[in-house]
């Protein structure tokens, strides 16, 4: 990783407010017509990826680069947590040396960067520089957009969960409901196992998946409309030995076998099968009359670049959304199934790509998508105060 915090905190790091060091410098947003149509010359561009998206994407970021040699030289990408992407843009923007130009996020980042206001509005502003949206995404993945509040764009989408995902030989059964999912693990405790909402997709997903399971009062007011949820979540972790910080590490433990059973997604099933980290022979159970919660990722743009640099990162928005480069998300079903507009489908996607979904892939997937509900994510504000809750109310243990 090509950069550190110089501080570390006890609080997480989207509760920032402010950055040591330099005061606060207000960063103007560019207005349209002193941004150019091409950079006056090539710009070389730092990616910041807090999603995993560059698993999707950095294919057709490397297809611009030889495309658009005059818009952009060179791409250099990071990666780094989404708890801890705002801190580091706001002790840029503070020092006034906007070093990260392009950050891929989830919407747990998403979140965070909206209520720090960290990131540029892109539209209605840039609007004319991208196609129009509502008209190529996805129906599901335009309502994802909306999550953006006009200030990213969303470039991958799926119907990501909640999903239980586990291991045959030791779970014969899995749960079918939530008060199934209690049993079991009361019966076996510390098998079950989930990473911390913040920074997991199929933590936040599992999260806000309980309310529509479990009959909240409000599905969307994480607040004052989840009693029954925080109820359900603090009876189970008493047989939850601990919260991984990230998804990844989630998954190591059921592939060693110190989880029986994990909260997972359509991606985080197929991919780690596809890439040998957890056993071919994992099974995905869903709960009855389970919603799916659906999910992207967005490209955002912080505040602070040059204009050029925000030229060549429309460009490069724009040429991520054609269809032609929307098939590569497909990717090894990381983000199953990946694209986010319309029209397009696996015979598109790269034969490495297609023949990884037919192998990992499970035939029931597409019958789910097409048959259960979809409800969008909680929009920024709620999403991060869901986050705080959890952190405070769950996870402190």
């Amino acid at each position: 990783m090509r950069w550190t915090m110089k501080l570390r905190l006890v609080i997480p790091a989207f509760l920032l407010v402010t950055a040591c060091g330099a005061p606060e410098v207000p960063q103007a947003q560019d207005a349209p017509s002193s941004v150019p149509d091409k950079p006056s010359k090539p710009v070389e561009l730092n990616v910041l990826d807090v999603a995993g998206n560059l698993q999707l994407t950095q294919g057709m970021i490397d297809d611009f680069v030889k495309a658009h040699p005059d818009v952009v030289s060179k791409v250099n990408a990071t990666k780094a947590t989404a708890p801890d992407m705002p801190g580091k843009l706001k002790a840029e923007q503070n020092s006034g040396t906007s070093q990260t130009h392009l950050v891929l996020t989830g919407t747990d980042g998403l979140a965070s960067v909206i209520e720090q206001k960290l990131v540029h509005t892109v539209l209605p502003e840039y609007s004319a520089r991208l196609p129009k949206l509502e008209d190529v995404y996805l129906p599901s993945a335009n309502e994802m957009q909306k999550l953006a509040q006009n200030q990213g764009i969303a470039i991958t989408y799926y119907p990501a969960g909640p999903l239980l995902e586990y291991d045959p030989a030791k779970v014969p059964t899995p749960p079918s409901s939530p008060a199934e999912l209690l049993e079991w693990a009361k019966a076996h405790p510390g098998k079950f196992q989930y990473a911390r909402p913040a920074n997991s997709g199929p933590g936040r997903t599992f999260l806000m998946g309980l309310p529509y399971l479990l009959g909240d009062k409000d599905p969307k007011d994480p607040e004052n409309g989840w009693d029954k949820t925080w109820a359900y979540l603090k009876e189970l972790g008493q047989y939850v030995d601990n919260y991984p910080g990230g998804t990844t590490d989630v998954m190591k433990n059921l592939a060693n076998g110190t989880s029986w059973m994990v909260a997972s997604t359509t991606g985080w099933d197929i991919n780690p099968r596809v890439l040998g980290s957890v056993p071919e022979g994992m099974k995905i159970a869903t709960f009855k009359d389970f919603h799916w919660v659906t999910d992207a990722h967005y490209a955002v743009i912080p505040k602070g670049v040059s204009a050029d640099v925000l030229s060549a990162n429309l460009a490069l928005i724009k040429f991520m959304l054609e269809p032609r480069q929307q098939a590569k998300a497909y990717d090894k079903g990381y983000f199953y199934p990946g694209p986010a507009v319309k029209g397009v489908t696996l015979d598109m996607a790269p034969k490495e790509s297609q023949e990884a979904i037919a192998k990992f892939g499970r035939a029931e997937y597409d019958r789910l998508i097409e048959e259960n509900p979809k409800e969008q994510s909680l929009p920024a504000t709620a999403q991060v105060k869901a986050f705080q809750r959890w952190d405070r109310e769950i996870g402190k243990k």
